[in-house]
């Protein structure tokens, strides 16, 4: 079975170590080399082209934006962001996104087992998520076998972090109408055309994508300068309301409680579920038991599974469900898996999705 080839951009010999060492205890995964600044890594890429660029933004000769939109503009291949913590770290990541970076994660703490463990499973990820993204490079990769995922300790759900919902829930008739997404690989950019169409006196919304702490509150500033909607990075303690958008923060949980005829939201800390924090599945089942038959669950491009399972409880508790089609997604992965488990009830193009919103809002008001 071919392996994912990954060139490792980086100026620091330490970070091209650690990443080589983490990478490699992935079998479906080979380094075809590392370079520490653009200019080697062109030179390697006319020799050969990698199937994913692990790309550090803070680079000599050239900086790492430079370098990527050349990447884009030449030779297209799927690209991994790998940034600082900063606050300048985070607003690049954000930029690198709109240029054409597949994925985005932080750079790893390699101080304790876990934050080991914890750094292979997202780096892997991300570069297993990275060699799945249709677009230019897409046809190289069209024969290839998708690798295991490898598995440091047990694949939690949702079950780590809050009970399922009950059989025979009971939902007040003047519940506040509620839309829960979930995005990963591709998403950034698919929320940025849904929300852009939205009106200032939509449903709440709540959102997790999968980013790393910090990012995502980079990434809902973003949005707010573009969108009629206000969007903020949520917090604890915040009652959604109409017209506003909640971005789940990164490295925590989103979970939904009933308060009233509305709810509030609580950020709670907890293992991965679905390999993912803050997850897909945890924020779709507290909606479940939360809002029931009064929400609308959207699952959107991503790989993986996060937000399945999640969306058929939503289903099976009364709520609207839907999946982005294959067509419009980046990574057909997360909606897919929706549609196979029977948690989507309808499958919709990336255009089609504010004007579902709309339709559902105009369905069930506000409270």
């Amino acid at each position: 079975m071919p392996k994912i080839k990954v060139l490792i951009v980086d100026d620091s010999v330490s970070a091209r170590q650690a990443f080589s060492r983490l990478l490699l205890e992935d079998d479906g995964i080979a380094i075809m080399g590392t370079a520490g600044d653009p200019f080697e890594a062109a030179a390697k890429m006319r020799a050969e082209l990698p199937d994913v660029i692990l790309l550090d933004l803070e680079l000599p000769r050239m900086d790492g934006l430079t370098f990527l939109a050349k990447i884009m503009a030449q030779h297209p291949v799927p690209v991994v962001i790998c940034s600082s913590h900063t606050e300048a770290g985070s607003q690049s990541a954000m930029k690198a996104l709109e240029i054409g970076a597949a994925e985005v994660i932080a750079k790893p703490r390699l101080s304790t087992v876990q934050e080991r463990q914890e750094a292979q499973m997202l780096l892997c990820d991300a570069v297993r998520a990275a060699a799945q993204v249709r677009g230019p490079a897409k046809s190289r990769m069209a024969t290839r076998t998708k690798p295991a995922p490898i598995s440091p300790g047990p694949k939690f759900t949702a079950d780590e972090i809050l009970p399922p919902p009950g059989k025979s829930r009971v939902y007040p008739p003047n519940l506040m109408s509620l839309v829960v997404i979930g995005a990963s690989t591709g998403g950034t950019e698919a929320l940025a055309s849904v929300l852009m169409r939205l009106p200032a006196d939509g449903p709440p919304v709540v959102i997790v994508q999968h980013m790393p702490e910090r990012f995502t509150a980079a990434f809902a500033r973003r949005l707010d300068q573009s969108c009629a909607v206000k969007v903020v990075e949520a917090a604890d303690g915040d009652k959604p309301r109409p017209g506003v958008v909640y971005i789940a923060p990164g490295n925590h949980h989103t979970v939904l409680r009933r308060q009233g005829s509305g709810y509030s939201i609580s950020i709670v800390d907890g293992p991965y579920v679905a390999r993912h924090r803050p997850s897909v599945d945890v924020l779709f089942r507290s909606a479940a038991v939360a809002a029931g038959p009064a929400a609308l669950g959207i699952i959107m491009t991503g790989m993986g599974d996060d937000g399945a399972r999640g969306l058929l409880e939503m289903r099976t508790a009364g709520a609207e469900t839907l999946a982005q089609d294959q067509t419009s997604s980046v990574v057909w992965g997360m909606p897919g898996e929706a549609v196979r488990l029977g948690g989507a009830q309808r499958q919709v193009p990336l255009d089609k999705l504010p004007s579902e919103i709309a339709r559902f809002a105009s369905r069930v008001r506000p409270a």
